[in-house]
């Protein structure tokens, strides 16, 4: 029996990974078909918030509301970097970019976070961290040149390369921010208040913004929309989360280097998408430094 439950966490790991790598192709169905892509962005928090809610209530956990102003402000910083932020440079990136060439330069999130953690004390920089992080940092520039390592140095970097780079640090920004508000609420309730809260200020962006015809999206955006809601957020987190219960934050964040694998396998088969040898190189440079970065050695 424990070798049966073994098995199923780490099929549920991968798959949870395979759902977030298919985010990117369900984002780039979306950014391609909707203009003012802001609206979509809103309800798929609104479903994926829902989702949740049913899980939590289905399964009779209980989710506690955030003590406090501090609490809720930390919430609402969440809610605007892992959530706004993010959907914005998230929809609007891949309005101009490849869905496998996002992928790749949003793998570099470990790093950033480590970084984040670094400069603000709470984590120590070993040499091992430090090779990984200039390793990612590499290969991220050459994924963002389109295999040209110094194209952002020379200023030839277009609009969807920097917004791909803006999902990178919001989304570090939420995670160094969330670990945090982790120590007193259930995963599942910051995953259920960040999006509701989240959806609520895309919500406000999609009213200024203007230009929301829901009729008029085709059911490609409805069943992407639905993928991102339902399975790249609610379901995917909810394994991920019970993987790490089971086997370490550790040995689960691992996985996460799947992620820009399967996006960039899904994009060549469902969006035809065809990367450059030297960007694939690149990708690789930075799931290596990545692992570098999260690498710790076992004590016993």
């Amino acid at each position: 029996m424990p070798q049966a439950a073994t098995s199923l966490t780490y099929f549920k790991l991968i798959a949870a990974m395979f759902m977030w790598g298919g985010t990117w192709i369900a984002g780039r169905i979306i950014a391609q078909e909707v203009a003012a892509p802001l609206a979509v962005a809103s309800l798929r928090f609104v479903l994926a918030g829902l989702v949740v809610a049913a899980f939590a209530v289905s399964s009779g956990r209980r989710l506690p509301l955030p003590a406090g102003r501090q609490e809720w402000g930390v919430m609402a910083a969440l809610a605007f970097t892992g959530v706004f932020l993010y959907g914005l440079c998230f929809f609007y990136g891949l309005q101009h970019l490849a869905a496998g060439r996002g992928a790749l330069v949003v793998a570099l999130n470990p790093v950033m976070v480590a970084l984040l953690a670094w400069l603000f004390g709470q984590e120590k920089m070993s040499a091992t961290k430090g090779l990984g992080i200039a390793i990612a940092m590499a290969g991220c520039l050459t994924v963002i040149g389109n295999g040209e390592p110094l194209a952002l140095l020379q200023g030839s970097v277009g609009l969807g390369e920097w917004l791909i780079l803006g999902c990178a640090l919001s989304w570090a920004s939420y995670t160094f921010i969330g670990r945090r508000v982790s120590q007193t609420l259930p995963a599942l309730a910051v995953t259920l208040y960040a999006s509701l809260l989240g959806a609520l200020f895309l919500s406000i962006a999609a009213v200024f913004q203007g230009d929301i015809a829901p009729a008029e999206w085709s059911l490609k955006v409805w069943a992407s929309m639905g993928f991102l809601a339902i399975f790249g957020t609610a379901m995917a987190y909810t394994w991920f989360t019970s993987a790490v219960h089971q086997i370490g934050v550790a040995r689960a964040s691992v996985f996460i280097n799947l992620v820009p694998v399967f996006a960039v396998l899904q994009a060549a088969v469902l969006l035809d998408e065809r990367l450059g040898l030297s960007v694939l190189a690149g990708g690789l440079l930075v799931i290596a430094g990545v692992w570098l970065t999260s690498y710790r050695k076992e004590t016993t």
